[in-house]
């Protein structure tokens, strides 16, 4: 394990849902202003992931790209908004990663492209493998970081499970299991079932919940209305939760008897153990998403698995890690993006060991 700087966050982000919500709404205005870099110039074009699901993707190689990050966003979102994956990727690209980012099943122009809806990694983790074989016959560099935050974070954890079944034995569309070198997920969703529990059971949780099932039902509307027929309306309608949401429209396509079997199955705290790739997992006590009593499962998994090492902090809310600059200055960071450093820095770490 590298040796990192420990985040330390201005005082008035040492509550995590204050961080969680400031660091939302201020890096979306001013991400851009942060980082030294321009962005991309993105290729969009559409890929098939599993299933023939075709899924839009932007793709962007730098000359002399040494390895290609691909990742996708949270629960909620779209490429075109998400300034917390493309901060990523900008910082990324300057530093000689090839980046693959795509909106996945049921969001953004995906979701235009196809009325499949997610199904929080049971499929989603084979197309990671799917981009992955399909950008390396573009020219990204075969040495493929899966990368996600928050429920992408689930997904990519489900795209390392889904790489081993189906590569280690057999190419898998031209990609070997050696062509993927592991994964790095910022506050990873890892237990549905409990999280959600948790986020109803107090006053913040409850208003985190309702914001993000007024995005799902939206988008719930516009596959609606671009793909007649594909979801009911009346149950549309009856969402006012994200487990509502799931129960209504998820479950019936994925053919699951209950929500609960459903977040059995796709639960992401059960993949750790077998994970065989190196895979950095950076997560905060204080995240107002997640219970707290999911931390020593998370402890105990990553200790008894070599391939994963974790970065748990006291400080950090849900994918917030925005640096005072003290902090800053301390790291020796160029940004106060302290999660994406982080990241940043144990890649080519672990880069550096091959």
């Amino acid at each position: 394990m590298m040796c990192y700087f420990p985040y330390k966050p201005a005082w008035f982000l040492e509550n995590g849902a204050i961080a969680t919500v400031y660091t939302a709404l201020w890096g979306q205005r001013y991400w851009q202003n942060t980082i030294p870099h321009p962005e991309p110039l993105y290729k969009k074009t559409v890929l098939m992931g599993g299933q023939n699901v075709p899924i839009h993707t932007w793709i962007a190689i730098p000359e002399n790209a040494h390895s290609t990050i691909v990742g996708t966003y949270g629960i909620t979102g779209e490429l075109d908004s998400n300034w917390l994956l493309r901060s990523l990727a900008t910082k990324a690209y300057a530093q000689g990663f090839a980046v693959v980012l795509f909106d996945w099943r049921g969001h953004g122009k995906t979701a235009e492209l196809s009325p499949t809806l997610m199904s929080d990694g049971l499929f989603e983790g084979e197309d990671f493998v799917r981009m992955a074989a399909a950008t390396a016959a573009m020219g990204c560099p075969r040495k493929f970081w899966f990368t996600g935050f928050s429920l992408g974070g689930q997904l990519a954890l489900w795209g390392l499970k889904k790489a081993a079944d189906l590569t280690k034995d057999n190419e898998y569309f031209g990609l070997r299991y050696s062509d993927i070198a592991g994964g790095v997920v910022l506050c990873p969703n890892l237990d549905k079932m409990r999280s959600l529990k948790y986020l109803v059971s107090y006053p913040f949780g409850r208003y985190l919940d309702s914001v993000i099932v007024k995005s799902l039902k939206k988008l719930a509307w516009q596959i609606h209305d671009t793909h007649s027929g594909s979801l009911d309306p009346a149950a549309i309608q009856r969402v006012n939760s994200i487990w509502d949401f799931d129960a209504e429209l998820v479950i019936p396509k994925l053919g699951f008897p209950s929500v609960e079997a459903y977040y059995k199955a796709s639960n992401a705290l059960q993949l750790l153990p077998e994970i065989s790739k190196p895979t950095l997992i950076i997560y905060a006590a204080d995240d107002p998403f997640f219970p707290p009593d999911i931390i020593p499962d998370l402890q105990a998994a990553c200790g008894s698995n070599p391939m994963l090492d974790l970065i748990l902090t006291r400080h950090g809310g849900h994918l917030a890690y925005m640096s005072s600059k003290k902090n800053q200055q301390q790291a020796q960071d160029p940004d106060p993006w302290w999660a994406w450093n982080r990241v940043l820095q144990w890649l080519k770490y672990m880069i550096s060991l091959n």
